[in-house]
């Protein structure tokens, strides 16, 4: 099924308060890669417990993804175990989502990640609960922080860093997810599918919390690194999602929703949405809008549900207000 834009148009105009659009990052500095239109799903779940490979599946085929005889990265947001804190994609979603990518055909899935603040990743892994269930499962797991590397010219140039080394598991991938927790942020406001990405940059060459891509500017750097590795897919994780002063001291935000889309910055549009800030105020969204991705309604095509009529904002830092409705 397939809502109106009109619908969606609706919905995201309510979300965002019709706040005025930022723009910190300006002109396009790389190749355009963007489709002629974008698919977005929006699918509701009570909690972990439900059965998420018989959600996902349907919906994952109906974007037809192609995804048999592929190589699929799965990439969560591993951050560090917080007790009482749910800031990791949690586990038994990525469990169903690389068998829903096995069972529709895929050469192999593999999950891959290289936190930014927790350096022992396997520490994070096994805390996380996320080991067990890869293991039970079957699903490899790749250290990116530690993978082997080769050194590429970026794609796009907003940074100015020129080249990056990343690890040969993520260039390999013939088709790559990301797979976000749905947090708010205290440099990025949010961190959703494309800030996600910083955990393919690996810490042993570029330092914890990735400090290099800081350097050169947040925004930026997250616009040239997923021009770079491009995403091909997200599902992102907002069963339970995180408010306040993120990546880690948040606190919970039920919002009971798995986003799926076919294009980062229609997915991270959407999320903003979701949690009712204004995406064409953050400033990679914005400038992935030119480059990655759409970010105008008419280019957008939801399937299935449509958004919440009523959201209550996210919590943020007093430095992000003008992400708020009405800002």
């Amino acid at each position: 099924m397939t809502t109106s834009r009109r619908q969606f148009v609706a919905a995201s105009a309510a979300a965002t308060g019709g706040a005025s659009t930022w723009a910190w990052i300006r002109g396009t500095q790389g190749i355009d890669v963007r489709r002629p239109n974008s698919r977005v799903s929006i699918l509701t779940v009570a909690d972990y417990s439900c059965d998420l490979e018989t959600l996902l599946l349907p919906v994952i085929r109906e974007f037809q993804l192609g995804v048999r005889g592929k190589a699929v990265l799965l990439k969560p947001n591993l951050v560090e175990r917080v007790p009482g804190k749910a800031v990791n994609t949690h586990p038994k979603l990525i469990g169903a989502a690389a068998d829903c990518f096995r069972r529709l055909g895929a050469k192999g899935v593999v999950v891959g990640e290289g936190p930014g603040h927790e350096r022992d990743t396997e520490l994070v892994l096994n805390q996380t609960g996320l080991e067990c269930e890869l293991r039970d499962r079957g699903i490899p797991f790749v250290d990116l922080n530690r993978d082997e590397l080769v050194r590429v010219k970026t794609k796009a140039d907003y940074s100015v860093i020129g080249q990056l080394w990343l690890p040969k598991t993520a260039l390999r991938a013939d088709l790559v997810v990301s797979m976000p927790k749905i947090k708010t942020h205290h440099w990025t406001g949010v961190t959703l599918s494309m800030k996600n990405m910083f955990g393919i940059v690996p810490g042993m060459k570029y330092g914890w919390p990735k400090n290099t891509l800081h350097w050169h500017g947040i925004h930026e750097s997250i616009l040239d690194v997923c021009a770079t590795v491009p995403i091909h897919f997200v599902i992102a994780d907002a069963i339970d999602a995180m408010e306040g002063n993120g990546p880690l001291r948040e606190e919970l935000r039920k919002l009971n929703r798995i986003v799926l889309a076919d294009d980062p910055v229609t997915a991270d549009g959407t999320c903003a949405g979701l949690m009712a800030l204004n995406p064409q105020a953050i400033a990679h969204i914005r400038g992935g809008s030119r480059l990655l991705g759409h970010g105008e309604s008419n280019r957008i095509v939801m399937i299935g549900e449509a958004m919440p009529k009523s959201i209550e904002p996210f919590n943020v830092l007093p430095d992000f207000r003008y992400l708020l409705p009405g800002r």
